[in-house]
């Protein structure tokens, strides 16, 4: 079983100067960063749920090619057995050519979960620390870079990978420090 998902776009870009004042006692401002261009980048990725494993694939866009693409990339992370892939129903998942690339690759079934459900995948938990590890606080030049900076963190979780289970631990069960005893 492995759940897939697109974070994105990561845009680069560089981060304007602290506020503050100049020389003269006016305020200091900066230029809007906007980026609506070419740079963005997409970062796919599938979580192997029974071992924690992660597979990830940066690309300029969101559509069928890619996809296929990142598909082949979790076939050969999996190279025995059934893969059931855990998705959303992104147009780019249930594509006329998709399905036909799927229909080629009997190995790989897909699952879509509900719409309005995206917590059903075990995927949003792990963006939330590759995050963390890769994109807090860092300004990136270009594509080149977010892509280096997506290996890097991938290959640091892999490292400490666990099996991920839905859902909360159980509270700990407390102990009481002292007992009690009463006599009459």
């Amino acid at each position: 079983m492995v759940c897939v998902d697109e974070l994105g776009p990561v845009i680069p870009r560089t981060f304007p100067p602290a506020p503050g004042w100049s020389p003269d006692g006016h305020r200091i401002k900066s230029e809007v960063d906007y980026g609506r261009g070419p740079e963005k980048t997409w970062v796919y990725g599938a979580l192997r749920v029974r071992d924690g494993h992660q597979v990830t694939m940066t690309a300029s866009s969101r559509n069928s090619a890619f996809y296929q693409q990142f598909l082949q990339k979790v076939e050969a992370a999996n190279p025995v057995g059934d893969i059931y892939v855990i998705s959303d129903n992104l147009s780019s998942h249930n594509s006329l050519s998709t399905r036909t690339w799927l229909e080629d690759h009997p190995r790989i079934r897909h699952v879509f979960i509900p719409v309005g459900a995206c917590w059903l995948n075990l995927q949003e938990g792990w963006w939330r620390i590759f995050r963390k590890a890769a994109l807090a606080g860092q300004s990136f030049a270009g594509p080149p870079e977010i892509e280096h900076a997506t290996r890097l963190a991938t290959s640091q979780l892999n490292a400490r990978a666990r099996p991920w289970i839905w859902g909360r631990p159980a509270p700990p069960t407390r102990q009481l420090r002292r007992r009690y005893t009463y006599t009459v």
